[in-house]
């Protein structure tokens, strides 16, 4: 899986280890403080809308163009192969030129596009490599661009900070906190490690490496998920899910959710009160996994983040790389 919400990740994590040690949540065999544990949820929520809302947080993505070999024009113009949202640049802007896998920007004069706020006329622009590195970030107004990666195809992303998706945000909503729904898993590891095919809502396929299996009891009943690693960052697990709610109080696709490695005895806390949406929820441009056949389970969890009430269903489909 790649890491369309790495950074967010991350942080979020370090989030919740600060509050496990001082609350002394999250360790296996121990039932959490009541309290404490419905402050931890509240405070990492908190951290999800903070990430969600900020400047360049997903809701406020506008576009995603992909590049074809020899020149691609950008601006608000209509006739560009990257356009702009109108009125916020130039009808003509410049291009990005894509030529054997280097790409280039070349600006016309007047049209402010800057880096690190310098104004720049033409330089090398570096991708994400599929989320493993950080792009070479380009601004003009309130609009910042970049290149993407993924498969063999390259593609730029395009932001705004003054997105209606995001000035209209009608913010996010949950399932009541419940401790019932942070569960302990065994983790059975695979030998070898799994390969997964991962899908994507744009036509492509991932493959990530599945560790191990996490088994767990649901009222009584065991059940598992496959984890996978996110572009070789082995410290925690990603674990994409659906279950009997999606496409009900949730996304029909699904919910992802991350956990910490196993403990000395090889338990793993899955907490699906930390379980939420992917970005496709948000925006039409996001580049969304689709949680793999094997990991849907079979009753209703009833945790988590619920479905946005201001999705529209989007034709993602159209944004598929070309051949």
């Amino acid at each position: 899986m790649k890491p369309h919400l790495r950074q967010e990740a991350l942080l979020a994590v370090s989030l919740i280890s600060l509050l496990l040690s001082m609350h002394g949540c999250g360790k296996p065999g121990s039932a959490p403080d009541a309290d404490a544990y419905r402050k931890e949820i509240q405070d990492w929520q908190a951290t999800r809308l903070a990430r969600l809302t900020r400047d360049d947080g997903w809701l406020t993505l506008c576009g995603l163009f992909w590049l074809k070999e020899g020149e691609n024009t950008l601006g608000s113009d209509s006739s560009n192969a990257i356009i702009f949202p109108p009125g916020k640049t130039p009808k003509h802007a410049g291009s990005i030129w894509l030529e054997h896998g280097i790409v280039r920007l070349e600006t016309r004069p007047g049209a402010e596009v800057k880096f690190k706020d310098s104004v720049v006329h033409s330089m090398i622009l570096h991708s994400d490599a599929e989320g493993v590195s950080d792009p070479t970030i380009l601004t003009i107004r309130s609009l910042s661009f970049y290149v993407i990666k993924r498969g063999d195809q390259l593609g730029v992303r395009v932001k705004d900070k003054e997105n209606p998706a995001r000035l209209n945000f009608k913010g996010l909503d949950y399932f009541p906190v419940n401790p019932k729904w942070r569960v302990e898993a065994r983790f059975e590891p695979y030998k070898p490690a799994k390969i997964l095919a991962i899908a994507t809502m744009i036509g492509t396929t991932e493959y990530d490496t599945c560790p191990g299996a996490l088994v767990f009891e649901v009222d009584g009943k065991e059940h598992r998920l496959e984890p996978v690693y996110e572009s070789g960052n082995e410290k925690q697990y990603f674990i994409m899910f659906s279950d009997e709610t999606s496409g009900k109080e949730t996304y029909a696709v699904g919910r992802q959710l991350y956990a910490e490695l196993p403990d000395a005895r090889g338990i793993v806390i899955l907490d699906f009160n930390k379980a939420y949406n992917w970005p496709c929820v948000f925006t039409e441009f996001a580049t969304c996994p689709i949680p793999p056949r094997q990991n849907h389970l079979p009753f209703r969890v009833e945790a988590g983040e619920k479905m946005y009430s201001g999705h529209q269903e989007s034709a993602i489909r159209r944004l598929a790389p070309g051949p």
